[in-house]
């Protein structure tokens, strides 16, 4: 069974100012273009055999601009909904909520559209992603890419490794990078985490 690689996609003017990005769809900054057209020779270290996107510009841009034009947009790889905090800082909301802790207290509602995920929300898209990852690497030897964010990767990793969605706060992610979940004696492990090229 191959390598599960995940890539968060490059920079952009909100993840460089530290605002909350789910829904919004603010494109990658120039830097965040060369991030991502750099992360190909990397993952092309690998035999990847199937690739999936999130449906946000900024994930899916990072895959083309890595060689990934044609992997597969899933909705349950989009970005924790941040529903209130949509946009704003984690200082910001701290000071009117100073003991908020996403990984652990989730998203105020937000409009009706958006009313914000809990950890268990997010966890729950995760396993449905994994699930799709293990029928793809079930079919080969190749190894499955997923371009998506930076909160919703962490929560995967954990998922992944057994462990609670909350444990994704254990796992910080840079933007225009790639981790890289394996398999030890069948089980799940982190191989290598947070790479830049």
């Amino acid at each position: 069974m191959g390598d599960l690689l995940l890539v968060r996609h490059g920079e952009t003017e909100w993840s460089r100012s530290g605002r909350h990005t789910s829904w919004s769809d603010v494109p990658l900054t120039d830097n965040g273009r060369a991030q991502a057209r750099a992360l190909a020779p990397l993952i092309g270290k690998y035999r990847v055999d199937a690739a999936f996107t999130s449906p946000r510009v900024r994930a899916r841009e990072t895959a083309e601009l890595a060689g990934f034009g044609q992997a597969r947009v899933d909705p349950d790889m989009a970005e924790w909904d941040y529903g209130a905090y949509e946009g704003i800082t984690t200082v910001e909301i701290h000071r009117t909520h100073p003991d908020w802790f996403l990984f652990t207290d989730g998203a105020a509602p937000g409009p009706p559209e958006h009313p914000g995920e809990s950890p268990d929300d997010v966890g729950a898209r995760a396993d449905r992603m994994l699930a799709k990852v293990d029928a793809a690497l079930a079919n080969t030897e190749g190894s499955v890419a997923l371009f998506a964010h930076g909160h919703y990767l962490r929560v995967l990793t954990a998922r992944r490794l057994g462990l609670p969605p909350s444990a994704g706060a254990l796992f910080q992610l840079a933007t225009g990078t790639v981790s890289r979940l394996s398999y030890e004696h069948g089980r799940p492990v982190l191989a290598t985490w947070n790479v830049r090229p």
